[in-house]
Order: structure tokens, then C-alpha cells, then sequence
């Protein structure tokens, strides 16, 4: 795989993308980047303290800035949830393959809890991921080149249905 074909993992909070992006990365021997994993290390902090200490905005930023610096490397990239709100990652997806992890509300609840960590699904976990989906669906939709359901498959199942898409 050369730089300019990156795998690249999207889809709602709880859809799999990390799980499925390690597994992927692991099976087809290329590495692997978790954009908020990265950004977390680059600033030395969690993400809900950036989203605190500087605001949604700032980490909007260095998503975009981390997004385009990964996808200039080989490999398996998960992005955060939201990033697909960015023009500039929009546009910088075009020329990958872009792997559309879709989910279920209730598959999404069940992975994530009730009682998530992450910044955008404070409070009502189930109503705030309504209502993402049906902001992000036709973003995610419009950048991917493959779209797998994750519902009731394990990573493996969808990790071989990644492949079989990838060899088409």
C-alpha cells in the first residue's frame, strides 16, 4: 500500500473504528494511527481537558492539522467521530480508501455506556448520538468508498468484509 491509498476509518463513537482499525492494520501488516490517540500524546492531555481548557474549536484544529500529517504516512487511520464536520479532512480523504463504519444508535449506546467520557456525548448519551447521526450520516456517506455495518458482527467479521471490499 503506498501513501497516497491509506486506509482510512469512519463512522460514529462506538462503531469501531479503533477495534477495527488495530485488527485491520494487525491482519494486512501496515501500522496503524488513532488520530485522537495521537493528539492526546502530542499535547500531553486528554481530549475532554482539551475540549475544556481550550475549547471545541482548538481541538478541531489539531485534528485537522494530525489528519492530514497522518494521511501523508502508510497505514490504517482512525479519525475522531466528528472530524468529518472538516472541510479540510473532507477533502484531504479523497484519493483513500475510506472505510464507513456504520452503526446503530443502540449498537453505539451499548459499546460506548451511558455514562461516556467523551466530550460531544455528555448527558443524554442516546439523544446526542441521534442526533450526530443524523448530522454526520450523509458526511460519512458522501466520503466513503466502502461501507460496512458493524451491528452484530464481531471485528474479524468486519475486518474480512473490509478485505473482501479492499480486493474488489
Amino acid at each position: 500500500m503506498s501513501a497516497e491509498k491509506n486506509i482510512v476509518m469512519i463512522g460514529a463513537p462506538g462503531s469501531g473504528k479503533s477495534t477495527i482499525g488495530v485488527a485491520l492494520a494487525a491482519a494486512i501488516e501496515e501500522p496503524f494511527t488513532d488520530i485522537d490517540t495521537l493528539i492526546e500524546q502530542s499535547e500531553n492531555t486528554s481530549i475532554p481537558d482539551i475540549f475544556v481548557t481550550r475549547g471545541e474549536t482548538a481541538f478541531r484544529e489539531l485534528e485537522a492539522a494530525h489528519t492530514v500529517d497522518a494521511l501523508n504516512r502508510p497505514g490504517v487511520v482512525a479519525l475522531g467521530g466528528g472530524a468529518i464536520h472538516n472541510e479540510r479532512i473532507r477533502t484531504a480523504l479523497v484519493g483513500h480508501h475510506v472505510v464507513w463504519l456504520e452503526c446503530s444508535v443502540t449498537t453505539a449506546v451499548s459499546r460506548i455506556g451511558l455514562n461516556s467520557s467523551r466530550p460531544l456525548l455528555l448527558g443524554n448519551v442516546r439523544g446526542t448520538l441521534i442526533q450526530l447521526l443524523a448530522e454526520r450520516t450523509p458526511l460519512y456517506r458522501g466520503a466513503a468508498t466502502i461501507t460496512v455495518n458493524t451491528d452484530d458482527r464481531s471485528p474479524d467479521e468486519v475486518v474480512a468484509l473490509v478485505r473482501a471490499e479492499l480486493h474488489r
